[in-house]
């Protein structure tokens, strides 16, 4: 099978959700038997030349080229795949579809969704079209409305709402035209049967291939402290984590407990917080997270918004972190309620079964056990290259 997979960026390195899930989906394509020419840009700071491709996997990256985000408001295309469509990118793809017919297209993400309407235009009459497939990161005509609603400001909440509208058509525009969906959770999976599309939809959940810890215990030892670990590079994330601290952080300080964000984010965002908050602490970009999580006591999933899979619950479960989060926050993990995980119905009980549960170590250590066992078989990578392949070739 020779697939052309049309992607948003170069996934390495794979510090986010997305890069994780796009990078781990073509090397399993790759390893289950198919040959991947993989379309998409360089990182920022990153020269497309340096990346070196493989029998298996060719990148065809074009150079980074940053477009401010306000230009996104004078395209018909949502900001999340217009800011893909640079000329260098658009040519770099006809340059691939003049040079030789691939098997299937794969559209990955409504970040690549902007290459549907010069992919239909290549084939319009032909005598054999490849098939084509969309790899679904959220369900984001239920998702991107939602955010918008979220947004406090009133300017913000206007703009968020017309670029929602923008992803709406835009994914309906995928699910009229494409042959199969792949949606990451089967929660996705039924909001998309609800829209009645006419192609099949698999289920394709990620895998994971970091660490397994194989024993960890949590005492007293270590600092009373949790963890947040993410990107929050998109408003959503930022939003989550704001009205979270902004609950927490008081709480947390009024008890003795510490609040630990690790990850990527503005620095202006992050700033703005700091001069806030008396029990929390924000790293910013690090290179490893394990040693922050092996000196927490609990990780935490307090997000509101944002829809399909939360990679970094795999992270918290291999590394046998005892999870708390809001209920609807973990779809697509085999986790139960009391017995692997604990969820809440809101954000300031969230907060205060932190407080309940931090100095409870013999608890939290059921809970990352039962957690790690219910997972440790769930998500393999080379069966989901492996299921991917099946999938279309039964589309």
């Amino acid at each position: 099978m020779h697939c052309l997979w049309v992607t948003y960026a170069d996934p390495e390195p794979r510090h986010n959700g997305q890069y994780v899930y796009s990078g781990g989906l073509i090397d399993a394509l790759a390893g289950s038997g198919a040959r991947v020419d993989v379309v998409g840009l360089a990182r920022p700071g990153q020269s497309a030349s340096t990346k070196r491709s493989t029998d298996a996997v060719r990148w065809w990256l074009a150079d980074f080229q940053a477009k401010p985000s306000w230009m996104s408001l004078l395209s018909p295309l949502p900001h999340v795949a217009d800011r893909g469509r640079t000329p260098a990118l658009q040519r770099m793809l006809a340059s691939r579809l003049a040079s030789e017919t691939p098997d299937v297209i794969v559209f990955d993400g409504i970040s690549a969704a902007w290459a549907l309407r010069p992919v239909l235009k290549c084939y319009n009459g032909a005598g054999r079209r490849p098939k084509l497939v969309y790899v679904s990161h959220n369900h984001e005509t239920s998702l991107r409305p939602e955010v918008a609603r979220g947004q406090q400001n009133p300017i913000k909440r206007q703009i968020l709402q017309y670029d929602a509208a923008k992803a709406v058509m835009l994914e309906r525009a995928l699910l009229d035209t494409v042959d199969l969906v792949t949606a990451i959770t089967a929660e996705d999976r039924k909001l998309y049967l609800q829209q009645k599309i006419r192609c099949p939809i698999e289920v394709l959940p990620p895998g994971y291939d970091g660490d397994r810890l194989d024993e960890r215990r949590i005492t007293q030892d270590l600092p009373r402290r949790a963890i947040i670990v993410g990107s929050f590079d998109w408003i959503a994330k930022r939003m989550n984590l704001e009205e979270f601290i902004s609950i927490a952080d008081p709480l947390f300080a009024e008890h003795g407990a510490e609040l630990q964000v690790v990850g990527s984010a503005e620095a202006e965002f992050l700033k703005r917080l700091r001069q806030r908050v008396h029990a929390t602490q924000f790293t910013g970009a690090v290179e490893d997270i394990d040693p922050y999580m092996r000196q927490s006591r609990i990780a935490l999933v307090p997000e509101r918004h944002g829809g399909g899979f939360k990679l970094k619950v795999l992270d918290y479960v291999f590394n046998r972190m005892p999870i708390l989060a809001l209920y609807g926050s973990v779809a697509g993990v085999p986790l139960q309620q009391e017995d692997s995980i604990l969820l809440y119905p809101d954000l300031e009980a969230l907060a205060r079964g932190v407080l309940r549960v931090i100095d409870d170590c013999d608890r939290l250590n059921r809970l990352q056990d039962r957690a790690f066992a219910s997972c440790q078989d769930a998500f393999d990578w080379p069966s989901r290259g492996r299921q991917l392949m099946n999938a279309i070739g039964a589309a």
